[in-house]
């Protein structure tokens, strides 16, 4: 079995893996990333953040991105029922980028894999890692390619960013129930022929057809329109026929985009995944490190999963140039603590969105312009930032303006 040495062994070339590969090829390490799939390669997690934006410029990503022309994302739009809320990033509470894309993921990850090899980064493709023996903090990685054949990688330090593969935690026994409610979602993609002129026809929309049903719409610059549903596990199974049965029978539940997509073909047989929800025992140890969604993922109600996997791989990234610089690390608060407490942040309102209290103030409320756009820059990704008291006192604040919102409700239907 033939073996190669390398400082640092990514498993996952999505951006997660990419983020971590740009950062420490160009702190001069020797970067090896492994990946399963022939890219490009069909994966979810379409819609981006604001936040992320910071990470692919300060690694020099972000140039290529721009040349592909996606979808500009300058907010999202909410509606349940006659309801609608808006929001626009440019309008947020913490300073920071105003928008992002919308992107068809085959053609994002491998503009983000195709700047690096040209960079000089080893990229290997279609290479499974069926096995980890870590001797201290040095590791020996089994890969199987295509054909069934074995080889060694020794490294310094391992980066999984594996996303919904979760290598290391399959392979370390790492995982542990998510504390988010059991999810599935229902997703394809359809040439948008009936797409409307102007903004109506680019800005994302999450339908809400229940309080815990929900629609996602993410209309691409190619042309393309990303559906899906996203609902308790039980309740999508209760729909009978085949996966594209299914989700036809779910597009009725939208009464404001059924007519623009009935009656046409699907790009793909839709997909499911069930029990979107993931978490970890740890997110570091010994030699190696858990990055986006190979680690932590909530749910896609608010698009979290790229910024999540950006901010965590490139956080990583710093930490492991300084390690194998010599210099002391401390994992625990500046990875495990760090990404813990934006993902507490975004946990409490996706937790608030299906108890509904997050839903009477997007749709409720007297929409407050200073609590908006304070909610804003949470949903633009920024959930570092404890000058917001919607960061800061996430635990009770969403809680409390939601009670106050039933309340005036309760006033205003007393005083009719």
């Amino acid at each position: 079995m033939q073996n190669e040495s390398v400082d640092v062994l990514i498993i996952g070339a999505g951006p997660s893996g990419a983020v971590s590969a740009a950062y420490l090829h160009k702190q001069g390490l020797k970067v090896k990333v492994v990946e399963k799939s022939k890219f490009p390669r069909f994966v979810i997690g379409e819609s981006l953040l604001p936040r992320c934006m910071d990470h692919f410029e300060e690694v020099g990503l972000l140039e290529a991105l721009k040349e592909k022309n996606f979808e500009v994302k300058g907010g999202a739009r909410f509606m349940r029922g006659d309801r609608i809320c808006n929001f626009d990033f440019s309008k947020k509470y913490t300073d920071g980028w105003d928008w992002t894309w919308q992107v068809p993921r085959a053609d994002f990850d491998k503009t983000l894999t195709d700047t690096l090899i040209d960079w000089g980064v080893d990229i290997a493709f279609e290479q499974e890692v069926v096995g980890v023996d870590f001797k201290g903090s040095d590791s020996i990685t089994t890969i199987k390619d295509i054909d069934g054949s074995l080889s060694a990688i020794e490294a310094k330090f391992i980066v999984d960013s594996s996303g919904h593969g979760r290598v290391l935690p399959r392979l370390l026994d790492l995982e542990k129930p998510s504390e988010i409610g059991k999810h599935s979602s229902i997703f394809t993609h359809v040439k948008d022929v009936n797409r409307p002129e102007g903004r109506e026809g680019t800005i994302i929309t999450f339908d809400i057809v229940s309080l815990d049903t929900w629609l996602w719409v993410i209309p691409f610059s190619n042309g393309l329109t990303s559906l899906g549903y996203v609902g308790p596990t039980e309740y999508l199974e209760s729909f009978e026929g085949d996966h594209t049965e299914k989700l036809q029978e779910m597009m009725k539940l939208s009464d404001y985009y059924y007519d623009r997509f009935e009656g046409l073909n699907y790009e793909f047989e839709p997909r499911i995944i069930k029990n979107i929800a993931k978490s970890v025992k740890q997110l570091y140890g010994e030699g190696y490190v858990l990055t986006g969604n190979s680690a932590e993922f909530l749910d896609p109600v608010f698009s979290s999963g790229v910024t999540f996997a950006t901010e965590s791989s490139l956080c990583a990234a710093k930490l492991i140039a300084k390690q194998l610089r010599g210099e002391q690390v401390n994992w625990e608060k500046d990875y495990s603590d760090y990404m813990k407490e934006g993902v507490e942040v975004f946990a409490t309102y996706v937790k608030e969105w299906y108890t509904g209290n997050l839903q009477t103030i997007f749709f409720d409320s007297n929409d407050n312009p200073v609590i908006k756009a304070q909610i804003c820059a949470v949903l633009a990704g920024y959930v570092w930032d404890r000058t917001n008291p919607f960061v800061k006192n996430h635990h009770r604040l969403v809680k409390t303006v939601a009670r106050i919102a039933e309340m005036e409700k309760e006033t205003k239907g007393q005083e009719n």
